[in-house]
């Protein structure tokens, strides 16, 4: 086994907590380091820089597209997605591989996500989207929907924090539990203590060989 420590990645520090209880501190580090792509690129970049690790995992609570994940359910990316990364025309939205500066996605590392896969088999498997605002209307939704078919959750950090594993040339997954359907904003609706729950259960399986 790789000697070199696992870095997960939370955007605050409840997520934090609710994966760190248990773990040994010489196999994997937990830290959070904000909220959305710019402070997660920035934060695992500067954790990057001062330590040696083998793998980075983004890891969180998040939006579900409904009829792809329940909420309470767990999800491991396929693909991290840059969703609103681009320009809005009046014909629609052109992501940035259209506008010839980059790629709005980056792949998960299949080694590491076979790993964690084998220890969460009930996870749900899909591209999750980055996005710097949270959806809030149902024709957002169907909108996302529509542009990613493959896509099963969103949240705030995952391609900032893939950015930084790139550029360190490290493995990079990305773990989420669903507390809500994407759509139309209704914190009452919001199953926060089930997908904290659902965090805390696959924070053991964070620890791969």
């Amino acid at each position: 086994m790789n000697s070199y420590k696992i870095l997960v990645v939370t955007a605050v520090d409840a997520e934090a907590a609710a994966i760190r209880p248990g773990l040994d501190p010489d196999l994997i580090v937990v830290d959070a380091v904000g909220v959305g792509p710019a402070a997660a690129a920035a934060g695992t970049a500067r954790l990057l820089a001062t330590g040696a690790y083998r793998a980075v995992i983004s890891a969180g609570i998040a939006g579900g597209f409904a009829g792809r994940v329940p909420v309470g359910g767990t999800v491991l990316a396929t693909r991290s997605i840059a969703a609103d990364l681009g320009a809005e025309t009046p014909d629609g939205f052109l992501p940035v591989e259209e506008l010839g500066f980059g790629s709005s996605v980056l792949e998960c590392d299949p080694v590491l996500l076979k790993a964690l896969r084998a220890g969460l088999p009930h996870a749900v498997t899909g591209d999750v989207l980055t996005l710097s605002t949270v959806t809030g209307t149902q024709a957002t939704a169907d909108r996302l929907a529509d542009r990613f078919p493959q896509a099963v959750a969103e949240a705030m950090e995952g391609y900032g924090v893939a950015s930084a594993a790139a550029a360190a040339l490290v493995p990079f997954a990305e773990l989420r539990t669903i507390s809500n359907a994407v759509g139309p904003r209704d914190r009452s609706a919001w199953r926060m203590a089930e997908a904290f729950g659902a965090l805390r259960a696959a924070a053991p399986a964070l620890i791969v060989s």
